[in-house]
């Protein structure tokens, strides 16, 4: 049995659990009206990303900070290649650092594996160039949905997921000396409770995560009294480790790092979008390589084909579009915006923060000096009345009714630390790509292609994750690159003790019992 049939079946059930979730007294529309809205079909030509979007703070933040913005934008397009990754973001680039370091000890190759990567923008500019800057795992956040929907084994292994990306992440960027390069600061992430329920159902989420032997230990539970104290906040909280980071420059990391390795020939091309992909028989007689993906700048021919493209999946895979279950990845766009506090530093408390079931999340930049007035990084409003709430690929706009919800919440969480009419520095928006579970689709693509009835042999999907992709992603793109390997190597690939069974979009048979923690 594939995922997709579990996910048929429990779909539409989870998907209001989901939302009920997120509902309360501020979030006017009903379930049905929220489910409508999320999931109507985008129109077709906006399937692929714009090409005026807006500038988000991680890309136009300070000076030379994109390096490689556009890499390969001109000059010959490369030929062929063994893998063919669309997408530069922090999947894709991913895919490429776990494939350079699964064959640098592989003598069963005798040249390098060629990657090519081929991004439709600027190098890193969907999502992960445009998102909030945290890499924070939910801990026990969630683990009764996922236990309801795919029982307690698999929901450990979603928890384990997020703390194994969190952990390898962090491990890396101080094995290769990267700390100050990326901007990552190790702290905590605190969740404010803005209502009873909220707090009460954290609690709940916590008593079960207890009951099922995960460690909670790491959680803090905090007093509306010593939130204020600490934070300047009137609400309870509760406080586990979080950190944040320059998403860009992380990913930038990442891949000179995959490009150094000698195991790999490594080549990118900005500003070169895949706009169709066809098997390679019908297109040249007695080619070795399986698949041609057709750009503006010419075509190049691939045998293995990575879909990091998260939201815009549906625009080379229309088996995701929206309306379209159990493969829908829905486009939705979010807004960010980055603002000065009214104080000088040394008055805030560094954290990350999230608050109104996740809707909102913000931290402090981190470089001011104590008597400088340091810039926060603030998301989400995505529900604010008034604002827009279909489907959509389109982040060339800004939704003046996020907007000015957005410059309302500091002024009301923090009274005094900031101050209200003061408009934010830089505001943008990113295109997320959900699924109706929340979950990311992940593993080779299975429908027959369109044309002659070909299967997709040889084309893979790491896409959908929710808004909630940095403490997911590299792990899931190990998993593809596993797989990609395994192919080439004739070698099986090994299932990790982190990885949520219903995430694969087939689960291999010697897997099945794969059913218990180990």
């Amino acid at each position: 049995m594939t995922i997709f049939h579990i996910h048929h079946l429990l779909a539409i059930g989870l998907l209001v659990q989901s939302l009920a979730a997120f509902s309360q007294t501020t979030l006017n529309d009903t379930l049905q009206d929220q489910f409508q809205a999320i999931f109507t079909p985008p129109p077709k030509s906006e399937s692929f990303p714009v090409s005026n979007a807006t500038h988000s703070f991680w890309m136009n933040g300070a000076p030379g900070v994109n390096p490689l913005a556009r890499a390969g934008s001109t000059g010959p397009l490369t030929a062929d290649g063994d893998v063919c990754i669309i997408g530069s973001g922090m999947t894709g680039v991913s895919v490429a650092y776990h494939l350079s370091k699964l064959f640098g000890d592989n003598a069963t190759l005798h040249d390098a594996l060629s990657i090519i990567i081929l991004e439709a923008r600027d190098f890193c500019s969907g999502a992960t160039g445009r998102n909030g800057g945290h890499l924070t795992a939910h801990n026990f956040m969630g683990l009764r949905k996922d236990t309801e929907a795919w029982g307690i084994f698999d929901a450990i292994r979603a928890v384990r997921l997020e703390d194994h990306v969190v952990d390898a992440i962090s491990s890396l960027v101080k094995d290769t000396g990267a700390e100050d390069e990326v901007d990552m600061v190790e702290g905590s992430r605190t969740v404010l409770f803005f209502t009873k329920e909220e707090e009460a159902e954290a609690r709940d989420e916590y008593e079960a995560a207890k009951a099922a032997g995960i460690n909670v230990s790491v959680a803090e539970w905090l007093s509306e009294g010593e939130v204020e104290k600490m934070y300047g906040a009137r609400y309870p909280a509760v406080r586990t480790p979080g950190n944040t980071i320059w998403p860009l420059k992380l990913v930038t990391h990442l891949y000179k790092l995959a490009q150094d390795a000698s195991a790999v020939s490594m080549k990118l091309h900005t500003h070169t979008p895949v706009t169709t992909i066809r098997p390679r028989a019908l297109c040249a007689d007695g080619d070795t390589r399986r698949w041609q993906l057709e750009t503006p700048r010419g075509s190049v021919a691939c045998t293995h084909v990575v879909h990091a493209t998260n939201a815009y999946a549906s625009a080379l895979l229309p088996q995701f579009s929206a309306g379209r279950p159990p493969g829908t990845i829905v486009p939705t766009r979010g807004q960010v915006i980055s603002i000065r506090a009214a104080v000088p530093a040394r008055e805030l408390t560094p954290s990350g923060f999230t608050a109104n079931y996740g809707m909102e999340y913000w931290f402090v930049r981190p470089g001011s000096a104590p008597d400088e007035r340091p810039l926060v990084i603030l998301g989400g409003a995505r529900h604010a009345e008034g604002g827009s709430r279909g489907a959509t690929t389109d982040d060339s706009v800004i939704d003046a009714a996020v907007g000015r919800r957005l410059r309302e919440i500091l002024p009301e969480v923090f009274p005094g630390k900031f101050e209200k009419g003061v408009e934010p520095e830089m505001e943008w928006t990113g295109i997320m790509g959900f699924t109706e579970l929340g979950d990311p689709f992940v593993g080779p693509v299975l429908d027959k292609f369109e044309l002659g009835g070909v299967p997709y042999e040889g084309q893979y999907i790491v896409a959908g994750f929710s808004g909630h992709g940095m403490p997911r992603a590299f792990g899931c793109a190990d998993i593809v690159a596993r797989m990609i390997a395994s192919k080439i190597t004739s070698q099986e690939w090994e299932l990790p003790p982190w990885l949520p069974l219903h995430y694969l979009t087939d689960l291999p048979k010697r897997f099945e019992s794969s059913h218990t923690p180990q």
